[in-house]
């Protein structure tokens, strides 16, 4: 974003919160992301001072150098409270990349209407549902749907990893969190002994999360003892070559829906957590989501976008390796409905791409920023 407006405004001042890229590219850091990026409840406890503290510098940069515009980007729990300042100060507000307020928090819905400026969201039915309330809100595409396929091909991809090019292969995605990575590789591993018990039919990848540290994943390989993984870094790169995955949810849904792989979406939590989350979710009319068999909403963003359930999920108690081995197993022998699943992915794909041939979403960000700056600046 920031190389895209000096292309167009070679005088221009960035400042704020963001990481060394965002500083490479010209940003002044205010604050560092690295200073105040903390995960888990009690690290957040812990650095409370540090973080309150760096949230006032930011504020008190506001105030002094008195930006034209704001551009916030995802990161709801501080940009909201930063929008509010920004908003008081007079500063328009660009905020690209929704929070999903349509799901649940709608109580934030009033915050976006007095407070942001633009909305720039990144799936489709994110405009009607801000439209229809009042926000200025424009669909700008995904940014996972710009991206290039992997270019490696099978062969070369066998030989890096040390894979058999003649078997098929099959993708585990537990989740990037430590957490998720417990919840839900046991249950995926013993689905694998289930599909290929002698460790022959098939061959499992598992990409690693830089979130996550290698000791974690071979904690639960030991524990599960089954050794038949190939660990593997990037995870769009085993998607585009593995037959098919078992994704968790989360953005990597969204990274196997855009690359066209045939998924199944699994999560498992807490019992009280996903009863909380029942009673919680709802979806607004601009998404058709019907429930399960089992009173379960969908969850997958492939199934949200699409208005119906264009891949399965298996969620909570439903989540068990004799029905994931099943539902792979029914898939994998049969490549009609394999083909189905791939030409529901492509459509997929083709709307969450920008509307302009060779147009992106920063393009778009790019343009709001511009046209509410106004001619004088461009």
């Amino acid at each position: 974003m920031i190389s895209a407006l000096k292309a167009q405004l070679p005088q221009a001042r960035f400042l704020g919160l963001g990481g060394l890229e965002m500083e490479a590219a010209g940003q002044q850091r205010v604050v560092r992301a690295e200073d105040v990026a903390h995960m888990g409840i009690t690290e957040i406890l812990r650095h409370i001072p540090t973080i309150y503290a760096k949230y006032r510098q930011l504020i008190r940069a506001i105030r002094e150098q008195k930006p034209d515009i704001a551009v916030l980007i995802d990161f709801p729990d501080v940009n909201f409270r930063l929008a509010k300042e920004l908003h008081r100060q007079g500063v328009p507000v660009v905020y690209f990349v929704s929070p999903q307020l349509w799901a649940w928090k709608k109580s934030r819905l009033r915050w976006v209407q007095e407070r942001i400026t633009k909305m720039m969201v990144i799936f489709p039915f994110e405009q009607p549902f801000y439209q229809a309330r009042g926000v200025d809100a424009e669909f700008v595409g995904h940014p996972l749907a710009e991206l290039p396929l992997p270019s490696s091909t099978r062969a070369e991809y066998a030989v890096q990893h040390g894979l058999d090019a003649n078997r098929r292969w099959i993708a585990l995605l537990p989740g990037s969190r430590r957490k998720e990575l417990h919840a839900n590789l046991p249950t995926m591993l013993q689905a694998a002994k289930l599909l290929s018990p002698e460790n022959d039919g098939y061959e499992f990848l598992l990409p690693v999360a830089s979130t996550l540290k290698p000791a974690d994943v071979q904690e639960v390989l030991q524990q599960a003892n089954y050794p038949a993984v190939h660990l593997v870094s990037d995870a769009r790169e085993a998607l585009h070559h593995a037959a098919v995955s078992v994704v968790a949810s989360g953005t990597a849904t969204v990274q196997a829906a855009v690359i066209g792989n045939p998924f199944v979406v699994v999560y498992k939590v807490s019992p009280l957590t996903f009863r909380l989350a029942k009673k919680l979710v709802s979806y607004p009319p601009e998404i058709p989501a019907p429930v399960d068999e089992h009173g379960n909403l969908p969850i997958a963003m492939a199934n949200l976008i699409a208005g119906r359930r264009i891949v399965p999920e298996l969620l909570q108690e439903n989540f068990t390796a004799e029905k994931l081995a099943v539902l792979l197993q029914s898939w994998l022998s049969d490549p009609a409905k394999l083909a189905d699943v791939r030409e529901d992915l492509h459509a997929l794909r083709r709307g969450l791409e920008a509307q302009k041939p060779g147009e992106t979403a920063i393009d778009r960000v790019k343009m709001a920023v511009l046209q509410l700056l106004g001619a004088n600046c461009v």
